[in-house]
């Protein structure tokens, strides 16, 4: 069973639509909700996160355990979410060796130029498709 970590902030509204959408594509798979603050925290475990913690130690022991990591792009760049990633925070999720699945959410100063212009809701459907197929290609279904 794979474990995957999804890492959101402030209102947890993109780690809620993800918990929602890897439950759909990988529903086997352990979903470890960290959020930044108690909300996004709080919002992702109503979304159906098998378990949840909150802060930065969170983030740095998750990373350590989880095969997969997803969340905005932001989770590897300090100070980003409005300052919720700490530096801290940051090295520990770009220097994991869990595959990661990053989200290229336009906002707080980084601009990724390359990418579509998709809504939320199709990255999220994307994510979860990917998440998914590593999954499968790691033969943890049934």
């Amino acid at each position: 069973m794979k474990k995957i970590l999804i890492i959101d902030g402030q209102g947890g509204l993109l780690g809620k639509q993800l918990v929602e959408a890897v439950r759909k594509t990988a529903p086997e798979a352990e979903i470890i909700a960290v959020g930044t603050n108690t909300i996004a925290t709080s919002s992702m475990l109503k979304a159906g996160a098998d378990q949840g913690a909150t802060g930065e130690n969170a983030v740095m022991v998750g990373v350590r355990h989880a095969d997969i990591v997803a969340g905005p792009v932001g989770i590897v760049i300090a100070d980003s979410l409005l300052g919720e990633i700490t530096p801290a925070m940051a090295q520990a999720v770009g220097s994991s060796e869990s595959i990661k699945i990053l989200l290229p959410v336009n906002k707080c100063n980084n601009i990724i130029i390359g990418i579509s212009d998709l809504s939320m809701s199709a990255m999220v459907e994307r994510a979860a498709q990917r998440i998914g197929e590593i999954c499968l290609e790691a033969g943890c279904r049934p």
